[in-house]
């Protein structure tokens, strides 16, 4: 992409769905978008428009303070944006509004595997997950139950770590940390248990399965 998107193509990748990516317009703005390498047409009816990696990115440059992945991490969603709870967040409730938002952003991560496999199937982490590593293992384990942790106390905390594709899933219950692993594991992601060397900890290293 050579030059910034015109302020209809920001507004379109803004109001795409949050898990998704399904973006919504005229035939010729969605052709721009693709021309642009930010938006791609499913090969399958409906052939729906999706953003790409590149158009993920785009959409969540302007809610990011500052250029740390530290910040863009932990940065709260923008207002009416889902996120997943990745742990330490304050207020952390889960009440029945909430867990319909969670079910609904679970179910739309399903879906947006089933469309983007040629076999149709779910069983593996999509484009999307691989880009958004961290918030995609918040909701797998959000979506089955598991409690975040909140600004103090136990409960599971995801982090972004050094290598590529891998995201630590720290949890003080070692049985709930197990059981943490067992849930990723079913939602397609590849996992192993590990120590911290200077305290001890054990904590579980996750990376989306590709086959």
């Amino acid at each position: 992409m050579t030059r910034p998107p015109t302020a209809a193509q920001q507004r379109l990748i803004e109001a795409a769905d949050p898990v998704t990516g399904r973006l919504k317009g005229t035939e010729a703005q969605l052709a721009a978008l693709v021309l642009r390498g930010l938006a791609f047409r499913h090969p399958r009816p409906p052939r729906d428009h999706f953003l790409t990696p590149a158009g993920h990115r785009l959409r969540e440059t302007p809610a990011v303070p500052g250029p740390a992945a530290a910040v863009a991490e932990s940065a709260p969603a923008a207002a009416g944006v889902f996120a997943a709870r990745i742990g330490g967040e304050e207020a952390a409730e889960a009440g029945p509004a909430r867990l319909r938002e969670v079910h609904s952003a679970w179910q739309g991560l399903l879906e947006l595997r089933r469309m983007t496999r040629p076999d149709g199937a779910t069983g593996l982490p999509c484009a999307w997950e691989r880009t958004h590593l961290v918030q995609a293992a918040a909701l797998a384990l959000e979506a089955a139950g598991h409690r975040p942790a909140g600004a103090e106390g136990g409960g599971y905390r995801i982090r972004a770590t050094p290598q590529p594709e891998a995201v630590a899933v720290r949890e003080p219950d070692p049985e709930a940390l197990r059981a943490c692993a067992a849930t990723l594991e079913k939602a397609g992601w590849q996992v192993g248990e590990h120590t911290e060397p200077r305290t001890g900890a054990r904590y579980a290293l996750a990376s989306p399965r590709r086959a």
